[in-house]
Parts: C-alpha cells; sequence; structure tokens
C-alpha cells in the first residue's frame, strides 16, 4: 500500500489541471454568460488527450469521483428542515411526485427504447431532481461503466442546455399568462433543472421590493435538492446486487461491493450537514462558503469526467438521450402545471 503522501503526490498534477479549468469556466461564465458546468465540461473534452498520460490520470480519477461526491455533500448546508415545512404538505406531496415520476419515467423510455434502465435512471433524476449535480450523483452510486460515464456526462450537457432553455421560456410564458407571484415561484422552482437557473427566472419576474417568485422558487428547488439524498441512497440499495457483475454484455469493467457500499458515506455527509444547518450550528457565512465549495467541487469534477471521455464516444450514443431529457422536461413542466392550475 502507497504512503499517503506518494498517493497525493501522484494525484496533484490530475487535481491542479481540474482546479484550472474550473477556474478557466468560472471565467467564461462570468464574462460571457452561460453555464459554469457547461464550459467546464466543454474545456475539459477538449484537453482529452491528456488523460492518456499516467502523469495526469490519478488526480483526474480522484477529482470525477471523491471530489465530486464531497462536492454533493456539501450541498446539504443549504437546506434546512423548517425551509420544506414551510412549503406546506400539498406543495411537498406535488413536487414529491413530479420528481419520483420523472425518474420513473426515464425508466419506462429506457426500457421502451431498448437502452440500459442505468440511462433512463440517470437522465430522470437529472431532470427530477437538480440537473448536473443529480445526473453526476446517481451515476457514482450505479455501476461504474463506460457506457455511463459517457451517458452521463452527455446528460449532464443536455440538461444544461435544457434548464437554459427554460430559465428563458418559463418566466416569459409566466408573465404572458398573468400568474400569480407564490404560483410562478412554485412553478419554476419545481420544474427548473439546475438551481442557478431557478434563481435566475426567479429575479427575471421578480418586482422591485418583492421577492416572493424567487423566495418560493428558491425553497421549492433546494426540497428537490434534498430529495437527491434518499434517492441516491434507494438507487444505491437497488444496484448493491449489480456488485461484481459486468453492467453490460461484453463490459470488463466489474463493480465491487465497496464501489457501491450500502450507505454511501457521502450521503451521510450530506444529512449531517442539513442537520447542522437545521438546528443553526453553522453561521451563515459558513453555508454561504460551504455551497461555493460545492460548485467549485462540482465544476472541477465535470471538468476531469470531460477530459476522461472522447467526443467520439459522446457521438455513439445518438439521438436516445435527447429524446429522453426532452420528454421528461415536458413531463415535469405539464404535471406541475396542470397540479398548480387545479389547486388554483
Amino acid at each position: 500500500m502507497k504512503p499517503p503522501w506518494l498517493r497525493w503526490r501522484q494525484r496533484a498534477p490530475g487535481l491542479l489541471l481540474a482546479a484550472l479549468l474550473a477556474l478557466a469556466a468560472t471565467g467564461l461564465s462570468v464574462h460571457f454568460g452561460g453555464p459554469q458546468l457547461l464550459y467546464a465540461l466543454l474545456l475539459g473534452l477538449s484537453l482529452n488527450f491528456l488523460s492518456k498520460q499516467a502523469r495526469w490520470r490519478p488526480g483526474l480519477d480522484f477529482t470525477a469521483r471523491t471530489l465530486l461526491r464531497a462536492g454533493v455533500a456539501l450541498l446539504g448546508l443549504r437546506i434546512t428542515f423548517n425551509q420544506v415545512v414551510a412549503l406546506g404538505w400539498t406543495t411537498g406531496l406535488g413536487v414529491l411526485l413530479a420528481v419520483v415520476s420523472t425518474i420513473a419515467l426515464g425508466w419506462f423510455l429506457a426500457k421502451r427504447i431498448g437502452r440500459p434502465v442505468h440511462e433512463g435512471i440517470i437522465s430522470g433524476a437529472a431532470v427530477g431532481i437538480c440537473g448536473a449535480s443529480a445526473a453526476l450523483a446517481v451515476s457514482s452510486v450505479l455501476p461504474q461503466t463506460r457506457e455511463n460515464e459517457r451517458f452521463t456526462l452527455l446528460a449532464v450537457v443536455g440538461v444544461t442546455l435544457l434548464s437554459t432553455l427554460a430559465m428563458v421560456i418559463y418566466p416569459l410564458s409566466l408573465r404572458w399568462l398573468d400568474v400569480a407571484p407564490l404560483t410562478s415561484g412554485v412553478f419554476i422552482g419545481a420544474t427548473i433543472h439546475d438551481v442557478a437557473q431557478v434563481v435566475a427566472a426567479g429575479v427575471m419576474l421578480s418586482s422591485p421590493g418583492d421577492s416572493t417568485v424567487v423566495d418560493s422558487a428558491t425553497v421549492v428547488k433546494l426540497f428537490r435538492v434534498m430529495l437527491l439524498m434518499p434517492v441516491v441512497l434507494v438507487l444505491s440499495w437497488l444496484f448493491r446486487s449489480a456488485a461484481g457483475e459486468p453492467s453490460e454484455p461484453g463490459d470488463s469493467h466489474e463493480v465491487t461491493e465497496q464501489q457501491v457500499p450500502i450507505v454511501p458515506g457521502f450521503l451521510l455527509a450530506f444529512v449531517v450537514f442539513m442537520l447542522m444547518a437545521t438546528s443553526q450550528w453553522v453561521p451563515a457565512a459558513v453555508a454561504q462558503w460551504g455551497g461555493d465549495c460545492s460548485r467549485a467541487l462540482l465544476v472541477m469534477a465535470i471538468a476531469a469526467a470531460g477530459m476522461k471521455t472522447r467526443l467520439q464516444d459522446l457521438w455513439r450514443l445518438g439521438w436516445v438521450p435527447v429524446v429522453m431529457l426532452l420528454a421528461e422536461t415536458v413531463w415535469i413542466a405539464l404535471l406541475v402545471g396542470v397540479g398548480l392550475a387545479l389547486s388554483s
């Protein structure tokens, strides 16, 4: 077994490279607009040739897996049980139904199209819960195959683009339909995929001195993020049966029982952080710092994952991921929209 200092020395080049790409993606996002994660992924894909060199691989593997999970765990600092309770049981139940049914739709579409169910679950979770973060988190507890890695990256691209489109289309549609601020906030928070786009859409609909839309949208979205923990936990338990078996015919990448634990450590950390936030043991500044760190780690992770993937591998997936993501996006918007219309 290698001593810790030697392992960190081997990881350092890949870690620094992923951090550099994350900084570059952040700079592009600030100066030109657009999602950090998408820029990070594109930058990573453009440098795929470096991942073939042994000096970069240990750090990239560590970033794409371990730092990814750390980023998901830190999301717990942004959520409290008080925020969830404030939604009311009808809103909470409606959002829960939307999330579960969207994941189920992904599973159903994958079966109907003849694709592995893993792909439907990843796309359904990405649309139903919290976009790219959910796709990465769910993928990390599913059997680790090359096919899953490629599909996850394509799902990240698709869900980020659809979330950006929804950020523009939904506020314009809600304003045109003259929907009430609170209802608009719930719809935006329950349907747009990524947290940043939810906040941006809420701001677009908010008027000076009235933050009803953005506040309600953010709380509903954080409830969806909270559902990431139980969903990943259930999936981790379900797919433990795949340990030690190739998940695809001819796939030589075996998944060991240690790779798919009963309760992944990062989910326990998520719960601990959430309890700390609820009990107000964490100062607001620390919670903000944790959220920023979470975002930074996720950007680094997607950059590293992009470097490990060739563009040719993504093109091989074809049109199937696009159809699934689009169908799931339309489904969750219609379900939430109809539910709000009937309850108003």
